[in-house]
């Protein structure tokens, strides 16, 4: 029979700006998620500070801990095991999180489960919306859009993958060309909603050879180009001087919602998978929720998104994909390294 304590999983996340641990308890059912933003911090700079990131992990890592054991109701007696992410991310803030999951697992005498952060991204929207297997995952985010296959929870073959820039970054990037706030996606999708998608025809990312995949840095240069009245020799005009910027915005993002839902929607079918799963930060966008789920009904395909809070970084989604990975044996010693990679 299993115990009470077998079933709950301590998740800890810190890859990249965000510390975050959660409990939660068979792989699926969330009792707490706390995640600690570091966005005030980096607002400034217009992104990630690498040491500034691993400096504030090394502060909320224990409060973090603390009030998701509280907020779940429980104590570190009752956890049955550490799920931790080990790759990929910041190594500095990798390891601030990888040092206090081994430190618990052997005072504690825990079984210590390493987790890859990609994996639990496309494992997260099941935790939500069971699904059959295999299915496809889109996982797009600032630093990843690429489609795997997944054939079971953190069992991917990835299938295609962007040419060079995320999704997430383009975003970013354009919203630092109309002067929008940190951080960049969230900013251009609220423009948008100002804006008319239709008013400027950017570019859109088609399958090379038959191909399905994606590529996004030709979709930057050309807002980059409409800003610069196609004068490549002209500099990038102030925000404040920039005309239509709601409409730049929205159109640049219905060309990157294009670009995933046809590539996504392509291999889907090449697969012959039924059922689509996206998630990571860009995931959070309603454009694509709204344009993925329609085009997917029109298909007789299902597309299925995890809840706002659990497609950006989280701990919840750690702890679930660790409690597959603690079942089936796949445990770590306290050897366990942090990977970039």
């Amino acid at each position: 029979m299993t115990s009470a304590r077998s079933e709950l999983v301590l998740g800890i996340e810190s890859s990249c700006d965000d510390t975050a641990a959660a409990v939660v308890r068979t792989g699926r059912e969330i009792l707490s998620s706390v995640v600690d933003s570091q966005i005030a911090e980096h607002a400034p700079f217009g992104g990630v500070v690498p040491e500034i990131a691993g400096r504030s992990h090394l502060r909320a890592i224990i409060p973090t801990v603390d009030r998701a054991l509280d907020d779940a109701g429980v104590s570190l007696d009752d956890i049955g095991a550490i799920a931790v992410t080990e790759r990929p991310g910041l190594i500095g803030s990798l390891l601030v999180g990888l040092c206090v999951a081994k430190s618990l697992s052997f005072a504690r005498k825990l079984p210590l489960v390493g987790v890859h952060h990609i994996e639990a991204h496309a494992y997260a929207a099941t935790m939500e919306h069971p699904v059959d297997y295999p299915t496809l995952a889109l996982v797009v985010s600032g630093g990843h859009t690429a489609l795997y296959r997944m054939d079971g929870p953190g069992e991917l073959t990835k299938k295609a993958q962007t040419l060079d820039d995320a999704a997430g970054e383009a975003f970013d990037k354009v919203a630092v060309m109309l002067g929008l706030s940190y951080p960049g996606g969230p900013s251009v999708s609220r423009l948008a909603l100002e804006g008319d998608g239709t008013a400027i025809r950017f570019p859109r990312y088609r399958a090379k050879d038959g191909k399905p995949g994606f590529s996004f840095s030709g979709l930057k240069t050309a807002v980059l180009y409409h800003l610069r009245g196609q004068d490549a020799l002209r500099p990038t005009p102030p925000p404040e001087e920039i005309e239509n910027k709601a409409d730049v915005a929205a159109s640049f993002q219905e060309a990157a919602v294009d670009t995933l839902v046809t590539q996504t929607l392509a291999m889907a079918e090449q697969e012959g998978l039924g059922t689509v799963v996206v998630s990571g930060g860009v995931a959070c966008n309603a454009r694509l929720r709204e344009r993925m789920t329609a085009a997917a009904d029109e298909r007789g395909m299902r597309a299925v998104f995890p809840s706002p809070a659990y497609c950006t970084d989280n701990a919840a989604m750690i702890a679930g994909l660790g409690w597959h990975r603690w079942q089936s044996g796949q445990l770590a010693g306290l050897d366990l390294d942090a990977s970039a990679r």
